[in-house]
């Protein structure tokens, strides 16, 4: 069983340490990759050896963070990750270290506790809030470069301050990246305004493929690896794909299905109303938020699809019960 450590007892085991290594999760996002960036910059300042690891590819997007990269450079002696749920979640590649992680640093209520030592804040709308007050503890000054990193973590994973996560602290910690310099309005335009022309032609498909269900109550729609290949789109910008469903009027559960190389799907679900997308993504093997939550599942398009819908339906029963138990 993982040892709960207070933040504060986190930063002091960072600080008695060398020689780090940085683990974020497959299919990167802004918050892991935010997290991570941000802890490695941290880490240096304090003259220790760091860097950060990612089974997939780093997406383009972030190379502003100037990311100092794990290449076997130096023998790890205390592994970090950052912003990852469940050793599932860390990708063939990390294998050599995803057993033997020794502090994890996380948000998400559905941590399995896999690492020797877990600072789990639930309540934290990203990881990325955590860090925020774990560079305070560090010691280190929130410098312009750590400010865009961490910033970039809370804006993706909020939806840009729109989503249900996003509490008053969420604000005042984003206030507080913006007086360390954090480049605000040149980050949300790379983050969230533009689109290429393929990532059109990947919402496009997206939409043709829109199906709804239970009485409209639940939207999907899928990409399957033919289609994401021909629209040439980069994975990266398939990530706010996973919002369309749940934007639709009536919809309280929003599914999105992707493809990946090796067949199977990512799930990503969304959710509105009484309607726990958490819930819905641990029967499937997966975790998340009340929110926003997700899986991974192998098998073809049509049994995926059975899979996820049972448990949609499932829930939508369950909220039906809690209603009736609480008149």
């Amino acid at each position: 069983m993982t040892e709960a450590l207070s933040l504060e007892q986190a930063a002091q085991r960072l600080k008695e340490q060398d020689r780090i290594l940085i683990l974020c999760h497959k299919n990167p996002d802004g918050d892991t990759i935010g997290t991570g960036a941000a802890l490695c910059k941290a880490l240096l300042a304090l003259e220790k050896e760091a860097a950060v690891f990612c089974s997939d590819p780093i997406p383009a997007m972030y190379e502003y963070m100037q990311i100092q990269r794990y290449t076997g450079q130096w023998t790890p002696e205390y592994i970090v990750a950052v912003d990852v749920a469940g050793i599932q979640l860390f990708g063939d590649a990390a294998q050599p270290y995803q057993d033997r992680v020794d502090l994890c640093i996380d948000h998400h209520a559905t941590n399995s506790g896999y690492a020797d030592a877990t600072y789990l804040d639930a309540e934290a709308a990203a990881a990325a809030e955590i860090m925020v007050r774990l560079v305070d503890l560090l010691g280190v000054e929130l410098t312009p470069e750590l400010a865009d990193c961490l910033y970039t973590g809370i804006a993706t994973d909020t939806g840009c301050f729109r989503f249900s996560n996003t509490g008053a602290e969420t604000h005042r910690t984003a206030a507080r990246l913006m007086d360390a310099g954090a480049r605000v309005s040149e980050l949300n335009t790379l983050l969230f305004e533009n689109r290429s022309r393929q990532r059109i032609v990947a919402e496009k498909i997206a939409l043709q493929n829109l199906e709804y269900h239970f009485d409209g109550r639940c939207a999907l729609t899928f990409l399957t690896r033919e289609e994401i290949t021909l629209s040439q789109v980069a994975p990266e910008e398939l990530e706010d794909l996973t919002s369309l469903p749940r934007t639709i009027e009536g919809v309280d559960v929003g599914i999105t299905l992707r493809q990946q190389p090796g067949g199977s799907y990512k799930v990503s679900i969304r959710t509105a109303g009484a309607a726990d997308a958490r819930v819905i993504a641990q029967h499937l093997g997966g975790g998340g938020h009340a929110r926003a939550a997700g899986c991974e599942l192998m098998g073809n398009l049509d049994n995926t699809k059975a899979a996820v819908l049972a448990e949609v339906e499932r829930e939508f029963r369950r909220q039906e019960q809690l209603k009736q138990e609480e008149q």
